[in-house]
């Protein structure tokens, strides 16, 4: 287990480095202007404002220059100042992850916990209706757009029927409980605000299970395929031999076996989830890092794209460790190979 953890946090900062390098060269050659989003459009004619401002961010200097200073700084844990908020991305980047891995998180369980559903009944009750209607679920969950999905739910759901709240983490008339975690539910419990908890939670639902819907048919998929090969090992057959209930032979010996190969899927999925909520956080509102990328790409915040992209990098590499890791404690065969 050590051995697994020193060499992924070895190969780590290379992979950054690497990713760093390839954002940023991309992110300068894109078409575009960024001292539109630094000093406006109506200042553009004016040569003394537009080289005062290439100075203080920069731009002045050679793209070599600019990435040699970037990488430095990100050695000492600056990623730079946005063009757009004036603000260090790291400053930021720490405002509103804490929205985005609330929302993964919920969307997460909602959709692992429902694509394991589905995946064992579809291969408990093989080429049964139960069967054929769990798999058209996930077939929906893989295929419908995450964008036209949001939009329909929200519609349905907010406007039409106002079951559900609409965009944002809370009601615009509730009062924000004082920020200690970010996180919403956990500080307005922390506060003792009851009413600001339960609207935050109605507020996570629609977003959750749009977000969450495309991990279910991803993983109903996986657990069917491995429950499948798993109920025809002979140790399912010897289990029933031995008089072991149909309940137990299905969730101790098949399901538990079954879910070691969804562990990969499950945690590159969390990884994408966390850059990949744009749309979704674009639809509702969302105040995390998928929102703040989509404005940064729109005003060609270079720091602030980098810094999202480094994020999201950093995000695929703690979870591939972390995948490796789990794998390697649920799985006692993979302890001798690591």
């Amino acid at each position: 287990m050590l051995r697994v953890i020193a060499r992924r946090l070895l190969v780590m900062p290379f992979l950054i480095l690497g990713i760093v390098t390839a954002t940023f060269i991309l992110a300068q050659f894109t078409k575009g202007n960024p001292l539109v989003s630094i000093i406006g459009a109506r200042s553009l004619d004016n040569p003394e404002i537009v080289a005062a401002a290439k100075k203080r961010w920069g731009l002045d200097r050679s793209v070599p220059e600019r990435y040699l200073i970037y990488v430095g700084n990100l050695a000492r844990g600056d990623l730079g100042t946005s063009f757009r908020t004036k603000q260090p991305v790291l400053t930021d980047l720490a405002q509103r992850l804490p929205a985005t891995l609330e929302l993964v998180i919920c969307a997460m369980i909602v959709g692992a916990l429902t694509g394991i559903i589905l995946g064992v009944v579809s291969a408990q009750f093989h080429d049964s209706a139960a069967d054929h209607t769990a798999r058209f679920i996930a077939l929906l969950g893989s295929c419908i757009p995450t964008f036209w999905l949001g939009l329909l739910v929200l519609f349905f759901f907010s406007v039409q029927t106002h079951w559900l709240p609409g965009p944002g983490r809370l009601d615009i008339r509730s009062t924000p409980p004082h920020a200690v975690t970010s996180f919403m539910l956990i500080d307005t419990l922390l506060a003792g605000d009851w009413n600001a908890f339960v609207d935050a939670l109605l507020h996570l639902v629609l977003p959750s299970l749009v977000l969450g819907w495309s991990v279910t048919g991803i993983v109903s998929r996986m657990v069917r395929a491995s429950m499948l090969d798993v109920l025809g090992q002979d140790f399912i057959t010897m289990a029933r031999a031995k008089g072991a209930s149909a309940l137990r032979v299905l969730t101790r010996h098949a399901l538990r076996n079954a879910l070691i190969p969804t562990l990969t899927i499950v945690g590159f999925t969390f990884a994408y989830l966390i850059t990949g909520s744009v749309l979704v956080e674009t639809i509702f509102s969302w105040p995390g890092i998928g929102s703040y990328a989509v404005d940064a790409a729109r005003s060609l915040d270079y720091p602030a794209i980098t810094g999202v992209t480094i994020i999201g990098g950093m995000g695929f590499l703690i979870a591939n460790l972390l995948t490796d890791i789990a794998y390697v404690a649920a799985d006692p065969r993979m302890r001798s190979a690591a």
